[in-house]
């Protein structure tokens, strides 16, 4: 390993969420940061597992780094987290974006989460736009951009951008923002802000869908690319004309399978919700239906 502040970057993806984890690695100093981490859920059975977090564990072994940070670009509609397991393993810190506050309080009453336990600590760390930290001697810049959700952030580590969800590979384009909080003119501003960095620019992604007519998941871009090729965003198009394909698009668009267990345990930090009184765990579902059918059922 050389002494030079340039990260060191591990990638694991997780195909059946089609989500991307990152092992960030200070080569000067062996510390290291965990990004977007993956707690297994079958949602058939409700069974959790940590195959994907332990892969990460054995690289952290493998590579022998300590880990300070498991960072969050947000809180994921798509996959559990396991950013609390790992914490348990590593003794790392929990960081997420500071507008985490506002996406608990938009969540929390839609799923009735009363936390009995108020001594458990979630996020260790709730990161305002323009923080920097440290990672060894890796410098790390924190950049707001909302859109897809309140709280979504993106980490500048050296010429290396994570974005979370906001952004896709080219051929497939930008996240969606009909979640409750997201903002589609909102969500332009934020990946404008993100392309007006140099075109050599790495972008990580936290999801590859694998657009029609590829073959390989892929979850690393520039900026460059993004600007010529990014079917939704890239110049030329304009907020209007992004906001009204946006918007359409969503309409169009199911939830994702694992949103409701995901969002109960990611918008406190990869807890999971407190055991009932027969000392079982359980994830609700919150039901939808006209109020003529809600007064007979």
């Amino acid at each position: 390993m050389t002494d030079q502040a340039t990260p060191v970057i591990r990638s694991f993806f997780d195909e059946t969420t089609n989500t991307a984890t990152y092992l960030v690695i200070d080569p000067a100093t062996s510390q290291a940061a965990i990004i977007d981490p993956v707690l297994d859920y079958e949602p058939r059975s409700g069974k959790i597992s940590t195959t994907n977090a332990d892969k990460v564990l054995k690289a952290i072994a493998d590579e022998k780094v300590v880990v300070k940070w498991i960072l969050e670009t947000h809180a994921h509609a798509d996959h559990l987290t396991a950013a609390q397991y790992l914490k348990s393993k590593t003794g790392a810190r929990i960081g997420i974006g500071a507008h985490i506050n506002d996406v608990q309080n938009i969540f929390d009453p839609i799923f009735d989460l009363k936390v009995k336990n108020t001594d458990r600590i979630e996020f260790d760390h709730r990161f305002n736009d323009g923080e920097t930290f440290s990672i060894g001697k890796l410098s790390v810049e924190v950049l707001a951009t909302p859109g897809h959700t309140p709280a979504c952030i993106s980490y500048k580590i050296d010429g290396n951008i994570f974005v979370g969800d906001t952004l896709f590979m080219p051929d497939y384009g930008t996240a969606r923002t009909d979640f409750p909080g997201g903002d589609a003119r909102t969500l332009y501003r934020s990946i404008k802000r993100l392309l007006a960095f140099p075109a050599d620019t790495r972008i990580w992604l936290c999801h590859d869908y694998m657009a029609p007519g590829r073959e390989t998941y892929k979850w690393k871009t520039t900026v460059g690319e993004e600007r010529q090729h990014n079917i939704h965003i890239h110049d030329g198009i304009s907020e209007d004309e992004f906001v009204q394909m946006r918007e359409a698009r969503d309409a169009t668009l199911a939830a994702p399978v694992l949103l409701l267990p995901s969002i109960q345990v990611n918008v406190h930090a990869g807890h999971l919700p407190e055991a009932s009184d027969n000392g079982r765990r359980y994830v609700k579902i919150p039901l939808s239906m006209s109020e003529d059918l809600d007064k007979v059922l």
